[in-house]
Order: C-alpha cells, then sequence, then structure tokens
C-alpha cells in the first residue's frame, strides 16, 4: 500500500519456497524473556519475522508506556519486510520509535569489493500534531536491493550507480548486479551505517552478524536475522502537545522551504509513501504480469484460487 513494492506480495514466493525447505517455521512461537523493566529480549525461534518483530514493538510500546521508554532485541528472527509498519505500529500507540534489523550480506566495507554487510534499513518515527507523522525508513545503499529484484523480474534496466557486478564494475544490468555487490550511500558514511545495524542488530542481538545472515532467497538455511526495537515516549521532557506542536513547525519549515531549480514539491520523510497508501486504498495497488504469474504459481502449488486480471 506504502508503494514499497519491493517488500510486499512479492515476497511471497521467496517465504513460502524457505517454508517448503524446512528454514523457515510458520508455526514457531517467539520467546520472550524480560530483561529490566525497559529491556527485553526475544528469540525468534526462527518464526516469521513479522511474528517477532510485531511482539517486539508491542513489548517495547508497553515498557514505554510506563517508564518513557522500551527496547527489545530479537534474535533468531527472520525478513520483516519494510522497517515502516513497525514505525507505525509504535505510532499508533502515540509513541516514537527506532527500528534496526540486520540483513544477508550485498554491501562491502568501504574500499572493499566482497560482500559483507547487509542493505539493513534505518527506520524511526515520531507523531506530529495536524501535520504528517515523521516516519524515515531507508537503506544504507543507493537503492534497496530490493529494488533490483524488481527490475529483474520485470525486465527492466537499474542505474549505473546502484551496484557493481562480480567483476566490480558498474552495471545497469541487474542480474549482473545479484553477482556483485550493492553502492553504499554516500560512500563510507552509507558504509558506517551498516556496519552499526549489525552492531545493534546482529552483534547485541546474538543472531547472525558480519555477512553471517542467510538472504531471503536462499531456501539452504535459516536466516538468522537480529533486530533492535526502541518505542519512546515523546512527552518525556515536555507536555505532549508542545511536542505536537514542534513537530507541526518542523513539518512546516522542511515542506516550506526554499525549492531548488526544477524542484515543484518539498517532502517530510515519509509523506511519499503515506499519500501512495491513501491513493491505493482508494484505487488499488499495481501489478505488472509477472507478478501476478509468481503469485498464481504459487497459488497453483498450495490449491488456492488464482488472481484474476
Amino acid at each position: 500500500l506504502r508503494g514499497i513494492d519491493t517488500h510486499g506480495s512479492q515476497r511471497l514466493p521467496s517465504y513460502l519456497a524457505r517454508i517448503r525447505s524446512g528454514v523457515l517455521s510458520p508455526t514457531a512461537i517467539p520467546v520472550l524473556t524480560q530483561t529490566t523493566p525497559v529491556a527485553a529480549h526475544i528469540d525468534g525461534k526462527n518464526a516469521f519475522g513479522f511474528v517477532s518483530a510485531h511482539q517486539g514493538m508491542e513489548a517495547a510500546i508497553e515498557a514505554a508506556k510506563v517508564y518513557g521508554i522500551g527496547m527489545v532485541s530479537i534474535s533468531h528472527s527472520n525478513h520483516f519486510g519494510m522497517s515502516a509498519w513497525l514505525v507505525q505500529q509504535a505510532l499508533d500507540a502515540g509513541l516514537m520509535s527506532l527500528v534496526f534489523t540486520n540483513s544477508s550480506p550485498a554491501l562491502p566495507a568501504w574500499g572493499g569489493r566482497e560482500k559483507l554487510m547487509g542493505v539493513s534499513p534505518i527506520a524511526a518515527g515520531a507523531p506530529a500534531g495536524s501535520t504528517k507523522p515523521f516516519i524515515l525508513d531507508m537503506a544504507p545503499s543507493v537503492a534497496a536491493r530490493g529494488k533490483i529484484y524488481k527490475a529483474l523480474r520485470r525486465g527492466e534496466k537499474i542505474p549505473g550507480d546502484w551496484a557493481l557486478d562480480g567483476e566490480g564494475r558498474p552495471t545497469e544490468d541487474p542480474a549482473e548486479a545479484l553477482k556483485g555487490v550493492m553502492l553504499p550511500m554516500g560512500g563510507p558514511k552509507g558504509s558506517g551505517l551498516a556496519v552499526m545495524m549489525d552492531v545493534f542488530s546482529g552483534v547485541l542481538s546474538g543472531s547472525a552478524f558480519a555477512g553471517g545472515v542467510t538472504g531471503p532467497y536462499d531456501p539452504s538455511k535459516p536466516a538468522d536475522v537480529g533486530h533492535f526495537l526502541v518505542a519512546i515516549k515523546p512527552d518525556l521532557f515536555m507536555d505532549m502537545e508542545a511536542f505536537k506542536e514542534r513537530m507541526d513547525t518542523l513539518y512546516q519549515k522542511v515542506v516550506g522551504s526554499e525549492k531548488m531549480a526544477g524542484v515543484d514539491r518539498i517532502f517530510f520523510p515519509g509523506e511519499i509513501e503515506q499519500e501512495t497508501m491513501e491513493k491505493r486504498l482508494a484505487g488499488g495497488i499495481p501489478f505488472v504480469q509477472a507478478e501476478i504469474d509468481a503469485l498464481n504459481a504459487e497459488a497453483a502449488l498450495v490449491g488456492v484460487e488464482k488472481l484474476e486480471v
């Protein structure tokens, strides 16, 4: 709905392939251990990342409501889709949030050429008053890896600054890009952010790290993804109305700032996706035929009704 087509129903075939291979458990029940009043650890038990992460943010929210902040470290999990839905979970409770996860290797350390760090998204959110909330959800790479898979499915080229092929050369071919590495945004800055995600999500949780996470399209073994979730009460340091007024002011300052040449509109982080969701709720979600065919192939395998276009 939010327009992040790389992280929605297009992932179903890979999730189902992992279930059929026995490396993802659709029935596992994650186990939460409260370590302090404001901190908890969840052993995901190789369940869907959505299940473990939802439980984790729920626990962080409950702690934050009482103590002002709550944090949960999650181990032995799986891909949980886009991070913004967890930010939204906290926003629905009136809270700020940080959402970290690690992922399978796709980025080199800055100056290297081997896959080592994941294209691990960084997400954060904060509620507002009468304006749009702040929702940041971004990868530390020039583009999310899912966009390369999407281009491959659709038979499209990718921009030449997204990735290197297996020989370390820039490429516009998504198939060749998947043999090589993604490029970090801002050079060493993006690389540093990817390392940070591995520290907070992998090292801290006890999950795989340093290139050890298995990719969602690899059905050979469990992913062992780690997450780190934080929920924060906005009224810890001022009353809620004052906070929301300040967020509204920030929004107006950002979107109303002077535009550079050729720019029609300045958006607040997350605003494009929120507007896309409103449009798609009204008009539906667009698919290309290759995506429908992939979903129908899965439908045939399990004996459910196919999508009709």
